[in-house]
């Protein structure tokens, strides 16, 4: 489990396909302190430390499946990428965001972004088969970012990024046409999952 609360912004330095797409990824954290074996969210995806390492900065490497390169963002991973990194949640940490599983329901794409002061006001749009679970001022999962929806208009919907997320995370970069990890709110899943057995 995770909160959308992203601790790091890491670099992929390498990739290579060995039947999935194995990837490695600089990283600010001590990898001292990540056991093989570890999830660590990668803009927004769950995935699971496979190797670590100190030289010349730290890094770890992630197996990604074909299954997961087919539903995210992760097929354009090339070196010189950055990406949102969370660590997961530990009992007894502060749930800043809101419970993020790190499992991917499908991509939104970028359709605006018009600067509003300092913030910048990003309209989305969300396959139709997800625009039914987002809701306004509720939450969701962007490339791994808890953030709050401000408006939904049919399949889009409209996020507002203050500076400090664009600086502390990879939101400072997105442009129209991008393609980013989306997560449903767990909750607004559950709710849709009983009112369709309900009836």
């Amino acid at each position: 489990m995770f909160t959308g609360i992203v601790t790091d912004i890491g670099e992929v330095l390498e990739t290579e396909r060995r039947g999935d797409l194995r990837a490695r990824i600089g990283t600010g954290y001590d990898v001292g302190g990540i056991d093989i074996g570890a999830s660590i969210a990668c803009d927004g995806v769950c995935l699971t430390v496979i190797a670590l390492g100190r030289t010349p900065r730290g890094w770890f490497d992630v197996e990604i499946s074909a299954e997961s390169l087919s539903k995210t963002n992760l097929d354009t991973w090339v070196p010189g990428k950055r990406i949102n990194l969370e660590r997961a949640l530990k009992v007894g940490d502060e749930l800043g965001g809101h419970i993020v599983s790190g499992h991917v329901d499908g991509l939104a794409e970028v359709v605006r972004v018009v600067p509003e002061g300092d913030s910048k006001r990003m309209t989305m749009r969300a396959p139709h088969a997800l625009a039914g679970f987002i809701a306004p001022k509720g939450s969701i999962a962007l490339n791994g970012t808890s953030l709050t929806v401000n408006e939904v208009d049919g399949v889009e919907f409209g996020i507002n990024f203050i500076p400090h997320t664009q600086k502390a995370t990879t939101w400072g970069t997105v442009a129209v046409g991008d393609r980013v990890n989306l997560e449903v709110d767990t909750m607004a899943r559950y709710v849709a999952r009983l009112r369709e057995w309900g009836q």
